[in-house]
């Protein structure tokens, strides 16, 4: 059994892991700043997140960022499991130093004091992320694969949303991304990220600890926050729908996204955590399914039960990719991950759980303003 460090660990995926550690016998330390965007005010007294691990794992309230607060941290652990990161696409767009020197920041000073100190970490496992993919991958029938450009807005503007390849009429096919596709991050949320896993892949080889990185795809479940405009649609769906309010649709509606179930995220990094396999390689999790979005909002109608209008708006963020799912195969040869939860299992799980929320405010128009004054949504 190891002593394990987990950053952001009072987060949603990091909560969920640090509990299911704990049931199989390891000793888990949290490393948290309580976000207000993702616990609310009086976190230590409200966030249901923090409550679920405070009495279970060694607790501090800290910033990745300070000096002090990382080596209290990292002393007399084995692994560390970084999850501490400011995330959304859109928001890392306008708040760009804030992300960088959290982002990028905050894991330079981790493996600064790592590579300048003595310490007992063995293996280091680090949160990254599907965005770092920009767009996904495609087939073509003269070219064969192919990584599109990010999308401009003359194109977006016209509501031709389909990626395109100079040259190329013939419509492009989606196929699943795997781990040797191209890295071009069309946001700098995910620009943070390539840089994340590269320093961590990079600087751990070299000083002798194990490296491990998984790109996470969009990960949902009970637990994550339904007032956090930059958790993802289905949160902000949610709460639309539980309000009576429409729900808006960007694009056409078409573009897709690989959900995977917070269960099978957390099962895939412990596997990382135990396996010696998985030691110096990074791995796709996801579900391996690409979900459109109107089917996305359709199915938690149909889950809530309540009847609202459903408006596919044309509206666009600068950032957003089209389309991208993962290729299970490396991780699935390499440490035996299979999803266990489908889409329509996962949503049925999580709409249970909303249910039994109290209502939230929906900060969605708010996070819509900030972006649209920025010329970041048309």
């Amino acid at each position: 059994m190891s002593k394990i460090l987990i950053t952001g660990g009072a987060g949603f995926i990091g909560s969920n892991l640090s509990l299911k550690l704990i049931e199989k016998g390891h000793t888990v330390t949290v490393i948290d700043s309580l976000s207000e965007q993702i616990h609310g005010q009086n976190p230590e007294e409200n966030s249901s997140l923090f409550l679920s691990i405070k009495n279970k794992v060694r607790f501090i309230k800290g910033d990745i960022t300070n000096r002090n607060d990382v080596i209290n941290a990292i002393k007399d652990q084995e692994i560390i499991v970084h999850f501490a990161a400011e995330t959304g696409t859109g928001q890392s767009m306008y708040e760009i130093e804030k992300y960088i020197h959290v982002n990028i920041g905050g894991t330079a000073l981790i493996l600064d004091i790592l590579t300048n100190s003595k310490h007992c970490i063995d293996k280091f496992i680090i949160a990254s992320s599907r965005s770092l993919y920009g767009e996904g991958k495609y087939q073509t029938e003269n070219l064969g694969y192919v990584y599109p450009s990010h999308r401009t807005s003359k194109s977006l503007d016209k509501g031709n949303f389909e990626v395109t390849i100079p040259g190329e009429n013939a419509p492009l096919k989606l196929v699943a991304t795997d781990e040797d596709s191209k890295i071009h991050p069309s946001s700098v949320y995910g620009i943070t990220k390539q840089n994340q896993e590269q320093m961590v892949m990079t600087v751990c080889e070299a000083i002798g600890i194990k490296p491990v990185a998984f790109r996470y795809q969009n990960v949902f479940g009970p637990g994550q926050s339904l007032s956090n405009p930059y958790t993802g649609i289905l949160s902000i769906f949610s709460t639309q729908i539980r309000n009576g309010a429409d729900v808006n649709i960007f694009e056409d509606g078409k573009e897709s996204r690989d959900f995977v179930y917070i269960d099978d995220v957390v099962n895939a990094t412990i596997l990382g955590i135990e396996k010696d396999e998985a030691n110096g390689n990074i791995y796709n999790v996801g579900s391996g399914v690409p979900i459109d979005v109107l089917t996305v909002a359709n199915t938690l109608i149909k889950y809530y039960e309540i009847n609202v209008p459903v408006k596919i708006t044309g509206n666009y963020r600068i950032g957003d990719i089209r389309h991208n799912y993962a290729d299970l195969n490396k991780i699935t040869s390499h440490l035996g991950f299979i999803p266990q939860y489908s889409f329509n299992e996962g949503i049925k799980l999580f709409t249970d759980w909303v249910k039994q929320q109290a209502l939230t405010e929906s900060f969605y128009d708010k996070s819509i303003k900030e972006m649209k004054s920025r010329g970041l949504y048309r």
